[in-house]
């Protein structure tokens, strides 16, 4: 096939035999981006920075990790004392893992005040809510493997939440661990499945995601299109309007992106690693036992929101079947999101006050939520959870209505430079 990319040399033997120009050109030259692009717009490429960091030190750390409930605490210990720069690796892994949760949700927040999930990003939506899913369970499957105390009765509380699953619950719960307790086996698959199988399902999701984006184009604080108006830009006369390359432009600007959020994961991984044991609980650092319970057993801080949630819906007959239901109805109500909001206005600079009213109260909730499903249970605290869900789901059902008694302000008809 003959070089239609002008490009000689490698390049252009590389060229005939692999579309190399053609996507540079297609994804990074001559992809045309908002030119009002502000920080809220970091975070995606951050997310692609830390997803990157937990393959490569992950691959490290298998190289002196032992899948086994006899060697597993071991080999961490081993991994930390002995190993050339082993603590450094294994901490930037932790609290990548953490640093992955905290961009995805402020990559979330961004998506919901510039309604980026709104038409036509709705299949990007849905991907990221997949991607979302598929980092829980991959978090919640690494979790497992330092076998310390937290990590082996969490996963056992976890587990058995599937056994509350009406008819299958029970076989589907001993087909997860692949025993009728935390052990051995569920070790090894979880091992399997967080170093191969969920990432490369990570991978292709990640690349679905970015191939969906860069075929309708990136939203804007705006929340308008940057066809709108005059055609041509002073880059470019067949450019669309107020758009701008990606690269050099947007490429130069997250490097600064980088820049800080490398000194803030720098600053933890050298000075505050277990983040007063939110990023690495203290029970975690005995080895598991499972003849000795933890006083409280509770997940990691990014999946206390929902946890918070199934504990504030009551057991009924003894069974947690509608605790469990409502956690994952909590994940499951933003894949709909897109087709709950149904306001003719994206982006919150230009939506009504009720908007942001209902907006803040579902954030207040969630993170109020967060911070409740980290502690042991009280009445009082029982009784908040149960008030921030009910917010929580509300905010879900009021999207529909809004729009009638919402008053929206006059959307410009190019992106501003605010």
């Amino acid at each position: 096939m003959a070089n239609t990319q002008g490009t000689t040399g490698l390049l252009g033997w590389i060229d005939e035999r692999f579309p190399l120009t053609k996507m540079m050109r297609e994804h990074l030259t001559e992809y045309y981006a908002p030119k009002n692009f502000n920080f809220w717009y970091f975070f995606g490429s951050l997310a692609l920075l830390v997803l990157v960091n937990q393959i490569l030190t992950g691959i490290w750390l298998t190289m002196s990790y032992k899948p086994s409930a006899a060697d597993a605490f071991a080999s961490v210990e081993y991994i930390m004392r002995d190993v050339d720069w082993g603590w450094l690796i294994r901490y930037m892994h932790s609290t990548g893992a953490s640093a992955f949760f905290v961009v995805v949700y402020l990559h979330m927040f961004r998506a919901l005040i510039y309604g980026s999930y709104k038409k036509p990003r709705e299949l990007i939506w849905i991907f990221g809510v997949v991607i979302f899913v598929a980092l829980m369970a991959e978090a919640f499957m690494g979790y497992l493997l330092p076998w310390g105390q937290m990590s082996y009765w969490g996963a056992q509380v976890i587990v058995n939440l599937f056994s509350a699953i009406p008819v299958v619950g029970p076989d589907l719960s001993v087909w997860i661990r692949g025993d009728f307790v935390v052990s051995d086996a569920t070790l090894n698959r979880f091992f399997s499945l967080h170093v191969i199988a969920v990432p490369l399902v990570l991978v292709g999701l990640v690349v679905a995601h970015i191939l969906a984006l860069h075929e309708v184009g990136s939203n804007n604080p705006d929340g308008i299109e940057i066809k709108k108006g005059p055609k041509g830009n002073r880059w470019d006369p067949k450019a669309p309007a107020d758009g701008i390359p990606f690269h050099p432009y947007y490429t130069v600007k997250d490097l600064v992106g980088v820049g800080v959020f490398l000194l803030f994961f720098s600053f933890v991984i050298f000075f505050a690693p277990e983040m007063g044991g939110y990023f690495l609980e203290h029970p975690n650092f005995d080895p598991a036992d499972p003849m000795k319970t933890p006083p409280h057993i509770a997940p990691v801080w990014y999946f206390t929101p929902f946890y918070a949630i199934l504990r504030a819906v009551p057991s009924f007959a003894g069974t947690q079947v509608w605790g469990v239901l409502a956690m994952g109805a909590a994940i499951v109500m933003l894949f709909f999101l897109p087709w709950l909001d149904r306001s003719p206005v994206k982006s919150i600079r230009y939506r009504g006050f009720l908007f942001k009213l209902v907006l803040a109260a579902f954030i207040i909730s969630f993170l109020i939520l967060g911070y409740l499903g980290a502690l042991p249970t009280t009445p009082a605290r029982t009784s908040l959870a149960q008030v921030c869900s009910v917010i929580y789901f509300a905010f879900f059902f009021v999207l529909p209505i809004l729009p009638w008694f919402e008053k929206t302000k006059p959307v410009p008809e190019r992106v501003t430079s605010k």
